[in-house]
């Protein structure tokens, strides 16, 4: 068997005539509540693997192994190529078998955060190594190259959960389970910032990447135990004749490459894109750059601000969970008021936090609103409202193209970012004669609030676009 082979879609098997409707039914219903779950659960940890980096900043940085620029060329590798690997294997994933596909992104992932923390351990002082056997201009360059790897290996994450939605839910409840799902991301982050910054407060941020491939391995096991592929793969009719939609004779006729082309043509799938990546940016600057800027900026612990930064990942569920159900149900299927309302509170939000003060409350309450709001957004923008206007047989194409928009977003952010607190770096000596460094937050800000400005007026063009029947 090559490689194309074992990655393709699933061959459809017989109907079950042993199962009349009910039953195929009843066995329905149960194959797509354990691939919702895979799916949700393994993008969660798929997370993991991917966000462990931004608690580690701080220990780095205080390592002298590594500056805040390197630090952010290292997290824009991930970024660009998880932009790239998103755009390609959105498109892959229509034409493959999910189960496969998903579970070897994630080992791929997980090999890479054991690499990491491996290379961290011969490459900066610690008690079980003594000094440091791989220099850090050696330790940047792996660090970038391995977390680029694990950016393509993470782009084949996304796609293949939102394409078993489309081939397990009908179109009257994708919106509900798109919601659900999208809470993935918000448990990965909060996990990551939990669990990875506890191991990183206690061991030391190598062992942060240690925890972040053991959750990796879990997620792989769950894929492979819980994802299908397809109904007919398992005997069973298509969701659309369970269902009982109605299906256009052409789309039944195209080819789904020939659907996927249309995708690209269609000027509102870039416009959403578009808005997604200035909602990343505002996004991703939070997450990579949050836990620094309330450690320097306001002084907080590290546990403290990790603690702070996780509320908006865990808030991020309940705006997820909400944004799906309210908008199928109240909305009918139509994302445009409910998205645009949450990028405002988003925008509101990102100003408290910035310039609220160094007040608990105020920042807990900041990252309150932030995080329903970013939830909101992440479900909507970042894939839900351009799946909306496709087809159901090219949802990975429009998933592809929010990504590469989004991700080379978010990608030129942590350069950007980085770039911009580290030209705005003053030194000073202390009492006891020591050099210490102050970071300066307030072009970085500017870049981060702007960018969420411009993520909810963007959509407002597309204000009239129905969606797809």
């Amino acid at each position: 068997m090559n490689i194309i082979d074992f990655f393709r879609i699933s061959s459809p098997k017989p109907l079950r005539t042993e199962l009349d409707e009910k039953g195929q039914h009843k066995l329905h219903r149960s194959l797509a509540l354990q691939s919702f779950v895979a799916a949700t659960l393994g993008y969660s940890l798929y997370y993991v693997c991917r966000t462990s980096l931004n608690v580690m900043k701080k220990p780095i940085l205080d390592s002298g192994m590594l500056d805040a620029t390197q630090l952010g060329i290292i997290g824009s590798a991930l970024l660009f190529a998880y932009a790239i690997g998103k755009f390609v294997n959105g498109f892959i994933a229509d034409h493959s078998n999910i189960k496969r596909f998903m579970a070897t992104g994630l080992l791929v992932s997980t090999l890479v955060n054991l690499t990491m923390g491996i290379v961290g351990l011969f490459g900066s002082n610690n008690e079980f190594v003594g000094a440091a056997i791989i220099p850090s201009t050696t330790t940047f360059i792996i660090f970038a190259i391995i977390w680029g790897i694990n950016g393509w290996a993470q782009s084949m994450g996304a796609a293949p959960a939102i394409v078993s939605l489309s081939r397990w839910f009908p179109l009257s409840r994708r919106g509900t389970f798109y919601g659900f799902f999208s809470a993935s991301h918000n448990i990965g982050e909060w996990l990551s910032f939990i669990f990875v910054g506890s191991l990183v407060a206690v061991s030391g941020w190598q062992w942060g990447f240690f925890g972040s491939a053991l959750a990796g391995a879990i997620g792989v096991v769950i894929i492979l135990a819980m994802l299908h592929d397809t109904p007919e793969s398992k005997g069973l009719p298509s969701i659309e004749v369970l269902s009982g939609e109605k299906v256009e004779v052409k789309s039944k006729t195209e080819s789904v490459a020939d659907i996927q082309k249309q995708v690209l043509r269609t000027p509102a799938v870039w416009i959403l894109a578009l808005a997604s990546a200035f909602m990343y940016i505002s996004r991703y600057s939070l997450n990579s750059w949050g836990i620094l800027f309330l450690q320097e900026e306001k002084g907080f612990s590290l546990e403290t601000a990790t603690f702070i930064i996780s509320i908006n990942a865990l808030l991020g569920i309940v705006g997820t969970v909400l944004a799906g159900w309210m908008s199928d149900v109240l909305f009918k299927g139509d994302r445009k008021m409910p998205a645009l309302v949450s990028g405002i509170v988003l925008s509101l939000s990102y100003a408290l936090f910035v310039y609220g003060g160094d007040k608990y409350w105020i920042n807990v309450t900041s990252m309150v609103l932030f995080g329903v709001a970013i939830g909101v957004l992440i479900a909507f923008l970042g894939g839900l409202m351009a799946v909306d206007i496709v087809p159901r047989r090219a949802s990975g194409a429009a998933l592809g193209v929010v990504g590469i928009a989004s991700y080379v977003a978010a990608g030129i952010q942590d350069v950007v970012s980085g770039w911009l607190i580290d030209k705005n770096i003053t030194e000073a000596i202390n009492d006891m004669g020591e050099i210490v460094k102050h970071y300066d937050f307030s072009d970085a800000a500017i870049f981060w609030i702007g960018a969420s400005v411009i993520s909810f007026l963007l959509p407002l063009l597309n204000w009239g676009k129905k969606v797809n029947e």
